[in-house]
């Protein structure tokens, strides 16, 4: 469990490809810290500590998110959003955000506006539901609030701390990010859909 607040930014230092697996060292300022077996926010992905060198340590995705999110993309030198796991007797700073990515959405739009930045995003419209005005929603694992909100489209305002602490200074238009919806949605959505069989 999450809360969408980055705590550091991580660099790929490496990628293996093991079977029809790919496995990552990413170097950070809390790499040192962290312990095998440990879930981390990579992204808004939650994966789990394989090996901690120093600096580094090492995490691997298997088909099922190699599929559903961006870290297929990844490559030696990418930014990677980190944020390790909530703990109960602190603030909850943005939304509950689980660490597993619903889909991937395009930027369709970037524009600084004097001070912040304005990016739109496009996702599939059958998620439509899950997303209302003023919102949460993870991008790259970031707890953001949404506005504008269409059948395919939303937007974020993102504010200088944000940009500059994060690789949401890295998207641009074309940029494919990963995406978690609001989990509360979600439960909101499966009750409706079993009163509608019942």
């Amino acid at each position: 469990m999450f809360t969408g607040i980055i705590e550091t930014i991580g660099i790929v230092d490496e990628v293996l490809h093991i079977n029809s697996n790919k496995t990552y060292w990413i170097s950070s300022s809390i790499s040192k810290e962290l312990k095998v077996d440990q879930s981390v926010s990579h992204n808004g992905i939650c994966l789990t500590v394989e090996e901690v060198d120093g600096n580094r340590h090492r995490v691997t995705a298997i088909k099922e998110t190699l599929e559903k999110t961006t870290i297929d993309r990844w490559a030696k030198q990418n930014k990677v959003n980190l944020e390790r796991c909530l703990q109960f007797n602190g603030r909850l700073d943005g939304h509950i955000v689980q660490g597993h990515i619903d889909t991937t959405g395009i930027c369709i739009k970037a524009e600084a506006q004097n001070g912040s930045w304005v990016y739109q995003f496009q996702f599939a419209e059958n998620f439509a539901e899950l997303l209302v005005e003023k919102g949460s929603i993870a991008i790259n694992g970031i707890s953001l609030t949404i506005f504008d909100v269409k059948t395919d489209l939303f937007s974020v305002a993102i504010i200088p701390f944000t940009y500059t602490h994060t690789n949401m200074q890295d998207i641009q238009e074309g940029s494919v990010v990963n995406l978690e919806y609001d989990i509360i949605g979600k439960y909101v959505q499966r009750n409706q859909l079993l009163q509608g069989t019942t």
